[in-house]
């Protein structure tokens, strides 16, 4: 059998390996690139429109990402790394609007408002104090704070329908908030590389094996999933974006860097209404407070999606349990990524989070009736023949080794590469906007470290990332000069205002 040669393998087509071969790509044109899918066509998974929130996490309404602390202060610290991060992915995407690599911003990103929306005596104090902390800078000097039942029913008109007026409320607002349909970017970004000679697209082809050949590249088996036919691609570099199945395909490489790891499958699930009377009352991601203790996966939030022009509500997540490590995946999964050295992590994990598993057990007893029930607290007129439940993407939580507690488990996301940087992969919870670009970064500093320090490169990357190697938390100014430009390319400035909901 005759090999074919890549300079890059791409293992999955969804958004972190579209972005990754679009940066590679616009870094140096002259890469040969390869990117490999399961299933017949890209973007089926977690990046598919319908299967994630899209709200291109920015901090503004995402409450766990300001805890409260047991006397009383609020840290918004980990606010600030957020949006800086979030700030980097719209820097990537208006990049390529201007290369004329992405479609009209309109296509893939919308304006939509971030709201925080909490009740209670104790959540408004804790949101005042948030939001009094948080205006001090200027990536969120323009979010608003209302506790006025009148400011909020404009903000929020479904939310306040048939509420409590005794009820203690209130909220923050930032106009220009994003939903993003990460499939409509990755799918942009896929079919510019399309534009290439030198891309290929294997679709209905499966990793067999990855074994690194004595020159440090690897050598990928592939099988097309109708023929069963096989071929060997050797690659200088790979990257393993696989989703879920990430963790069983890097276990293949049989890299020490991976040992140790294991998966915890969790499904999620949405309720969701398209019923465009109700639809067009409510135009916000409007996120509440979790219930105290609950994992991050449990934040409740009321969602507009806009989805290729079609607008809807969702809101959840509510979550269960599976042993599939993709939506189209295989019961099997979780049994086969059991290996001698991530069984007593897996077990020592289930054995310390009681918590989790209760969690699990009563979001899997659920009835339609009770999701219905939680979603009142956020839309008191809600009626149950307006909703239904949809799936959506599959995540697979980190498990690895701790020499403290023998394992770990991880909610977050994590790159794993191989000690030559030949080899990449990405592990957990499928990322948001405000990590998509910076994750990708990251792999090619890790990987590309030699190329990245020429000047050419250099060059390359700060025009691609204008603050790129400099925090947009200490630089205001530059913070400004970066949010506005980002703004105005994106239109998102232009079409925020007015806002659909104070119109």
């Amino acid at each position: 059998m005759v090999n074919k040669n890549t300079d890059v393998l791409l293992v999955g087509a969804g958004a972190m390996s579209a972005t990754l071969g679009s940066m590679l790509n616009q870094l140096d044109e002259n890469l040969s690139i390869t990117m490999v899918e399961k299933l017949d066509k890209p973007l089926q998974e977690s990046s598919d429109g319908w299967n994630n929130a899209g709200t291109g996490h920015a901090a503004y309404c995402e409450l766990n990402y300001t805890p409260e602390n047991k006397d009383g202060s609020v840290d918004i610290h980990k606010a600030f790394g957020i949006n800086a991060r979030y700030e980097v992915s719209l820097q990537y995407w208006s990049h390529l609007v201007k290369q004329g690599a992405l479609p009209s911003p309109e296509q893939f990103i919308n304006p939509v408002p971030h709201i925080s929306f909490v009740w209670g005596a104790a959540n408004v104090e804790f949101l005042r104090k948030r939001h009094e902390l948080l205006i001090e800078h200027p990536m969120f000097s323009e979010m608003e704070f209302t506790e006025d039942p009148e400011v909020l029913t404009k903000w929020l008109p479904l939310m306040m329908k048939n509420r409590d007026p005794s009820q203690k409320v209130a909220g923050t607002r930032v106009s220009y908030g994003t939903d993003v349909n990460f499939a409509a970017v990755s799918r942009g970004m896929i079919n510019h590389l399309k534009t290439h000679d030198n891309f290929n697209l294997l679709v209905n082809s499966s990793i067999e094996n990855l074994v690194q050949n004595p020159d440090s590249s690897w050598q990928a088996t592939i099988k097309n999933t109708q023929t069963a036919e096989t071929q060997k691609i050797n690659a200088k570099f790979v990257f393993i974006g696989a989703g879920g199945a990430a963790l069983t395909v890097l276990q293949k490489t049989k890299i020490e860097e991976i040992k140790g790891y294991a998966g915890f499958p969790v499904s999620g699930q949405w309720l969701v209404c398209k019923n465009q009377n109700i639809v067009k009352q409510h135009m916000a991601k409007a996120y509440g407070k979790a219930p105290l203790n609950a994992p991050p996966m449990s934040v409740p939030h009321l969602d507009t999606r806009i989805i290729d022009g079609e607008k809807a509500l969702l809101f959840g997540p509510f979550a269960g349990f599976t042993t599939k490590f993709l939506i189209h995946g295989s019961i099997f999964d979780l049994l086969k990524s059991i290996r001698f050295d991530n069984l007593w992590p897996l077990i020592n994990v289930g054995l310390r989070n009681f918590g989790l598993i209760k969690y699990l057990i009563t979001e899997v007893l659920q009835t339609h009736k009770s999701r219905m029930n939680a979603l009142r607290e956020f839309y008191p007129a809600a009626e149950n023949s307006d909703w239904t439940l949809a799936n959506a993407g599959q995540r697979v939580q980190i498990i690895k080794k701790c020499p403290e507690k023998g394992g770990k488990l991880e909610f977050g996301t994590e790159v794993v590469h191989s000690k030559d940087s030949t080899l990449a992969g990405l592990l957990g919870a499928s990322p948001g906007a405000s990590l998509l670009v910076p994750i990708i970064l990251e792999i090619i500093e890790d990987c590309y470290s030699e190329k990245l320090a020429t000047p050419e490169w250099q060059k390359k990357i700060r025009k691609i990332i204008p603050s790129y190697g400099i925090s947009i938390v200490s630089h205001k100014d530059l913070f400004m000069s970066i949010r506005n430009n980002t703004l105005s390319t994106l239109k998102l400035n232009e079409r925020s205002k007015p806002s659909a909901t104070a119109a």
